[in-house]
């Protein structure tokens, strides 16, 4: 199993937005994410707009596949990308972005 963390930042201004939008993150997205093998997944947000994503995965790299063969992560990524600060996603989409972090301690 793969534990994976990744940052990305919120712009100021949209924080909120970003807020009631994943309060109710579509059905047909949350069953696409679970197909795709994503699991234990969490994101955090500081209020300066910091957000901290965590999942738990057999393969990172499939699993970000399976999800960009979606339609419905299309359209998600479409709608939630102009939350994020532009340098954050160095043009591309906030789901391509997701660089996962050097893990360093893990208290098992």
């Amino acid at each position: 199993m793969e534990r994976v963390c990744f940052v990305l930042r919120v712009r100021p201004g949209r924080i909120a937005e970003y807020r009631e939008r994943h309060a109710a993150v579509w059905p047909e997205m949350r069953d696409a994410l679970t197909a795709a093998g994503w699991r234990n997944y969490s994101l955090f947000l500081r209020p300066d707009g910091l957000l901290v994503g965590y999942l738990e995965t057999d393969d990172f790299a499939a699993a970000r596949s399976a999800m960009d063969a979606t339609e419905v992560n299309a359209r998600w990524q479409r709608e939630m990308g102009d939350l994020f600060e532009t340098e954050a996603l160095d043009g591309r989409r906030p789901d391509e972005a997701m660089a996962p972090l050097d893990e360093v301690f893990h208290l098992a």
